[in-house]
């Protein structure tokens, strides 16, 4: 912008020369508590990249992390996946051998297998690194060729002190001047400070030097007042953010652009600062509270890593006797390991001690069982051989015919088999499948013998159903035809055994009212024999001897009677009293039936006489 050039006195140019001095030193002040803010704020750390639990959602993100441009950031990303990466793989690689020696109870032999997922990290991350070397390589360059363009700066500035041309022209270049050494990028840390005291030590010279008209000057200000404020408004954004980590680097930025733009006028200078470095206080308070709660979640982290560790060092303090036993620590310390990966970072300087001590217990542990193992390595062999020795007794007994007997000897080998301790596993499988292969063939030819019995019983069923109905339909007139009757039974055979009571208590009863008939008409020849003998024998003293001998048979009968009635309160008493009941109600029926016809036999005497 041109502007009319004026005649000052000498007393106006010292004046106006004083005032740019002056805004210059205010300037240089305010850049320099700048500079302090920027440097004196909390140290800035990286976001902690959220890292998965398992090697393809490393590798996924690795993928995806490679094809971005190399910068810090991404270095502390690339370095947190390895590590996780590595961890899991470690501990895979120990789960795998430590089966290996669990199956085969020595690690001799053991090979670790190529592991493709780690084949494909190293590619990843060694394209990382080349990457990552030749943009250091780049930006190195960068930087010594900015270097340079700011010492060229620098260098013309010099030379607008000894120029002859007119003001608004040397404005005009030193504006162009600022412009160029803000758009240069970054140089090398080593020069960055005497390069800076260098650029603002003839910027100086330069508002020394030149009488600036007060038009130019004011509408410097106004440019310099309006850029800080629009500054100062991005930082009061920042300072709502919800993002502290992203706002507090984008501060970084506008205090480097805050520095870069020239002084503004003097009323305004104090209350412009003030508000920048009040949003620049809140920025770095948010930021400095999101890693303070960081924090205390880390140590929350680092407090439950520690119940962990405990817990499994008092496993290791305690271990298992049996297997059984160590079958359950292990899926215990397998669960505390799963636990352990959903747990988050502990504070940086606990992070790698506290992983170390656990996988030290996790190491102790897993030694500890392998040691146990290698222990009862032996226990096992004998165990193998003594449940071989068993599959030998079953498969001999499997072809045995002696359903009872081998029935008896198969449980009891079964029996034994569970007494016997465990075998490795690689013979577990096979020796149990040997064992219970013989046990079925025998129980299933048991079955298939039995299943014939149980056919033939069933065609004696039908058949001893069909003789009672002949029998209760027969119209027997001596023990002869009961005895046949009695003999076709006996020959049928045996029925399914839920029939047998009911069969038997039916036969029970056809029998005895074929007997009760056939009784009955002998009991009534015999009386007409005796009637027709006391008839014949009327008048003889063999008469009274006679009924002497039945009356004594009566009392006899009378006494036995009541024997057998006393007995049956004993026998109600006893283990399977039912049967002898039901045989002493018999006699006691019998006897009753015996004294009946001895009465009767009495009073036919009586009636002679």
């Amino acid at each position: 912008m041109a502007t009319k050039k004026t005649i000052e006195t000498p007393q106006e140019e010292q004046v106006s020369k004083a005032e740019d001095v002056l805004q210059v030193n205010e300037s240089r002040a305010v850049e320099t508590i700048s500079e302090e803010v920027s440097i004196n704020e909390p140290k800035q750390e990286s976001e902690e990249l959220v890292i998965p639990l398992d090697k393809e959602a490393i590798l996924t993100i690795l993928a995806e992390k490679v094809g971005e441009e190399p910068s810090a950031t991404l270095r502390t990303e690339i370095e947190a996946l390895k590590v996780a990466f590595y961890k899991i793989y470690r501990a895979e690689s120990s789960a795998r051998h430590a089966a290996f020696v669990e199956a085969n109870g020595a690690d001799a032999e053991y090979k670790p297998e190529p592991d493709d997922s780690e084949k494909r990290f190293k590619e990843l991350y060694n394209i990382y690194r080349v990457k990552r070397d030749e943009a250091t390589a780049v930006s190195e360059k960068a930087k010594e060729e900015n270097y340079q363009a700011k010492l060229a700066v620098i260098e013309e500035l010099k030379q607008l002190i000894a120029t002859d041309e007119a003001l608004n022209t040397t404005f005009a270049k030193f504006h162009e001047l600022q412009a160029r050494w803000r758009q240069i990028g970054p140089v090398p840390q080593a020069h960055i400070n005497d390069l800076w005291e260098s650029y603002n030590l003839h910027v100086e010279n330069f508002y020394d030097y030149v009488h600036i008209n007060k038009e130019l000057r004011d509408l410097d200000w106004k440019r310099n007042l309006e850029a800080k404020t629009a500054l100062c408004e991005q930082a009061e954004i920042l300072a709502e953010s919800k993002t502290p980590v992203e706002a507090f680097r984008k501060l970084q930025k506008l205090h480097e652009e805050w520095r870069e733009i020239g002084p503004v006028p003097h009323e305004q200078k104090e209350s412009l600062w003030e508000r920048f470095k009040s949003a620049s206080s809140k920025v770095n308070r948010n930021h400095q509270e999101h890693f303070e709660a960081r924090k205390s979640e880390q140590i929350a982290n680092l407090e439950k890593k520690s119940a962990i560790c405990d817990a499994i060092e008092a496993m290791v303090a305690e271990l298992p006797t049996t297997h059984k036993a160590w079958n359950k620590a292990v899926e215990k310390l397998q669960q505390m390991q799963q636990k352990w990966r959903t747990i988050g970072f502990a504070p940086k300087k606990d992070n790698t001690k506290i992983y170390d001590r656990f996988r030290a217990a996790c190491d102790k542990f897993f030694e500890a069982k392998q040691t146990f193992y290698a222990e009862v390595k032996d226990d096992m062999e004998q165990n193998l051989a003594a449940k071989t020795a068993l599959c030998e007794k079953a498969e001999a007994l499997a072809e045995s015919d002696d359903w009872n007997k081998a029935t008896e000897e198969i449980l009891k080998l079964q029996a034994e088999w569970k007494g016997v301790g465990v075998v490795s596993r690689r013979h577990a499988d096979s020796i149990w499948k040997r064992f219970r292969a013989a046990c079925d063939k025998f129980f299933e030819r048991k079955a298939q013998h039995f299943s014939t019995i149980d056919n033939e019983y069933n065609s004696n069923l039908q058949a001893k159903l069909a003789l009672l109905e002949e029998m209760r339909s027969a119209e027997v007139s001596n023990f002869e035809e009961i005895k046949e009757f009695q003999r076709r039974w006996s020959d049928i055979g045996f029925v399914p055994i839920k029939h047998k009571e009911s069969l038997k208590k039916q036969y029970k009863e056809v029998l005895d009212k074929m007997f009760a008939t056939v009784r009955s008409a002998d009991s009534a020849k015999q009386f007409s024999s005796f009637k027709e003998k006391v008839s014949a024998m009327k008048g003889d003293k063999r008469l009274r001897s006679e009924r002497e001998k039945l009356y004594n048979r009566v009392k006899q009968l009378e006494q036995e009677i009541l024997t057998l009635e006393n007995n049956i309160g004993f026998f109600a008493k006893s283990k399977g009293a039912e049967a002898l009941i039901a045989d002493v109600e018999e006699k006691i029926a019998k006897a009753k039936r015996e004294m009946a016809n001895t009465i009767e036999r009495v009073k036919v005497i009586d009636a002679q006489e």
